[in-house]
Order: C-alpha cells, then sequence, then structure tokens
C-alpha cells in the first residue's frame, strides 16, 4: 500500500481572482489534515451552541450561523464538483452560483443542528475520499468556472480557505454579541 501523497497548497499560477485570498486564510500544508482539522473545530464549535445563538444575525439581512453552514456546504459541493470534472479533463466551461439565492432557499433555520452536522459529515468525508483520491497529475488539471481559471489542488484549498473565512466570522461577528 503506497503511503497518503500530501496535497500542498497550491502555487500563484494555480488560480486567479478571489481565489487567493481563500487560499491564503487555508494556512495549511497539507490539504487533507487542514480539512480534517477544520471540520473538528467547526462542529465542536456549533454543537456547543443554543438554537438563539445559531438563529442569531448580527445585523438585519445577515445570514444566521445555520445558514452559514448550509452555505459552505453548498460551496464544498460545487467546487468538489468542479474540481473533479477538471481532474477528469473535462474543459467545459462551467456556470457561477448566486450563494445569496441558495440561502433564501435553504431552509436552514428550520433544520435542527444534528441534522445540519450529519450532512456535513458526510459531505466533508466524501470531499476528503475525493481529494485523495486525485494523483498528482490530476491534482495540476485545470479548468475554468464563473469566468476563473484554477486547479484541481486550488479548488481543493479554496474549499478550506471558504470555511476558515466563515469560521473566523462566526467567532467575531455572531459569538462576541
Amino acid at each position: 500500500m503506497q503511503p497518503q501523497q500530501i496535497i500542498t497548497p497550491p502555487t500563484s499560477a494555480e488560480y486567479t481572482g478571489y481565489m487567493g485570498n481563500y487560499i491564503q486564510q487555508a494556512q495549511a500544508e497539507d490539504l487533507i489534515e487542514g480539512l480534517t482539522a477544520s471540520y473538528v473545530f467547526i462542529t465542536g464549535l456549533v454543537q456547543g451552541l443554543t438554537e438563539e445563538q445559531l438563529q442569531y444575525r448580527y445585523e438585519p439581512g445577515k445570514w444566521t450561523i445555520k445558514e452559514l453552514m448550509v452555505h459552505m456546504m453548498d460551496a464544498e459541493r460545487i467546487f468538489s464538483y468542479r474540481a473533479l470534472r477538471f481532474a477528469r479533463h473535462d474543459k467545459t466551461e462551467l456556470p457561477g452560483f448566486d450563494e445569496n439565492l441558495y440561502a433564501q432557499h435553504s431552509s436552514a433555520n428550520t433544520r435542527d443542528i444534528n441534522s445540519i452536522i450529519a450532512e456535513y459529515t458526510s459531505l466533508r468525508t466524501a470531499t476528503i475520499e475525493l481529494f485523495k483520491s486525485f494523483d498528482e497529475e490530476a491534482l495540476q488539471q485545470r479548468g475554468s468556472a464563473n469566468g476563473v481559471e484554477s486547479s484541481v489542488r486550488a479548488l481543493g484549498y479554496v474549499i478550506l480557505g471558504h470555511e476558515v473565512h466563515h469560521q473566523k466570522i462566526i467567532r467575531e461577528r455572531y459569538l462576541k454579541a
């Protein structure tokens, strides 16, 4: 059995646009370790919150923590799908998505947090296994979505960095209130 490869951060040549901000926030030398640690952190954080905290909005029109959790899952699914398509050499230009529309129609606030965590657990496991299945050649494959080009490796770090970004917002804007 081969040892598991370490998926290191992408070079700046592997992505463009907004992705750089998320990739910088990922701060992990191995994607799989980073995704695992982030999962442990966020699930531990939200499991201890009251329903009132989970439904809190720090400003009118801002998402609740439940909506943020579902938003992170939506984005992870979409970025993983893009990574799969690119890894399989699919050069089709992929569309973007309207995160606000997705959140509006997620029904996140009517769900029990344990249901959200169970879904998130399944999704994160699938994401980790998907990225572990990519060899170096697949990780280097590139594609374009929403007019932004990236490598498969970069998409993995975007998933992680996007979540780290939202963890910071939860700590600073939701839990300090």
